[in-house]
């Protein structure tokens, strides 16, 4: 079974980040780690300054990535906002005309052209 450190580990090694990097995504969020506590999560087990990570520290981790990936949030107003805007300019367009199918339909025959057989006597020669 994977461990939030065993989590934290691959996704670092996926992303390519270092310590730093780390510590810049929990600062996106507010959660204060040093370079020593961050270098103490990716220790083995039986290390003797090894450190658990705990369910808050990845949560908070994975928070910080998707504003780190994607950028922070938009505030709520300006969201409304924009979907209204969309709306108004759905309610603008003009309707498409409607395409009519007819489904129930033989496809037309095609007539085949006589063949002229090739003359051998080139062949031949």
């Amino acid at each position: 079974m994977l461990t939030n450190n065993d989590i934290l580990k691959k996704l670092r090694v996926a992303l390519k980040l270092r310590d730093d990097d780390v510590i810049h995504i929990l600062s996106l969020v507010d959660f204060k780690i040093t370079k020593g506590e961050v270098g103490a999560l990716y220790r083995s087990p039986d290390h003797p300054n090894f450190k658990e990570c705990g369910d808050q520290l990845l949560r908070n981790f994975l928070n910080g990535l998707i504003i780190h990936l994607r950028g922070p949030m938009e505030n709520q107003e300006s969201l409304q906002e924009f979907n209204e805007e969309k709306i108004v300019k759905k309610s603008d367009q003009k309707e498409r005309p409607k395409l009519n199918i007819k489904l129930n339909q033989k496809p037309e025959v095609r007539q085949s052209r006589p063949r002229i057989p090739k003359s051998s006597s080139n062949r031949d020669q």
